[in-house]
């Protein structure tokens, strides 16, 4: 699937917005997955050519944040953070109870699609400890229980 004219002209606008090509290349790479969910090779490729920006360059940048996903999850990503005052308040049990009711791994996705479990360093929302970052609109959640996982998944996110 090719990106859309309307995101092909959103990229080159950034652009000009972040002073020039190669500094456009992040915003690039959030406007598509914005859109679809992950950046495929293809969309990467689509995106350099439109900004002018050799594809190796923004094949490197993509795969130095560990937030631009170059594989497809699902359609609500749980980012459960690893940080130690999430840990030293019960991210262990929360992650266990993740993985049980959702019956995946983390780093997996549901096979409806549905879901996918990812790990992340720190979230900095030390003061809702144990934390996580939900949906397409990042939504900072906690303190998280295992009892409130299942009301977290019942919300649809």
């Amino acid at each position: 699937m090719s990106l859309s004219p309307d995101l092909l002209a959103r990229i080159r606008a950034a652009s000009d917005e972040h002073g020039g090509p190669r500094a456009a290349m992040l915003e690039a790479l959030k406007l598509i997955q914005h859109e679809h969910g992950w950046v495929s090779d293809g969309h990467l490729a689509e995106a350099a050519s439109a900004l002018g920006v050799n594809r190796a360059e923004m094949e490197a940048l993509a795969s130095f944040y560990s937030l631009i996903f170059r594989h497809p999850v699902g359609k609500t990503v749980i980012l459960l953070c690893d940080g130690a005052s999430c840990w030293l308040n019960g991210a262990e049990e929360v992650r266990e109870e993740l993985k049980r009711r959702l019956g995946i791994g983390f780093g997996e996705t549901t096979r409806d699609g549905r879901y996918t479990l990812l790990n992340v360093a720190c979230l900095g929302g030390c003061d809702r400890a144990p934390a996580a970052v939900v949906g397409r609109d990042r939504r900072l959640v906690g303190p998280l229980s295992p009892a409130g996982v299942a009301a977290l998944l019942e919300d649809g996110l």
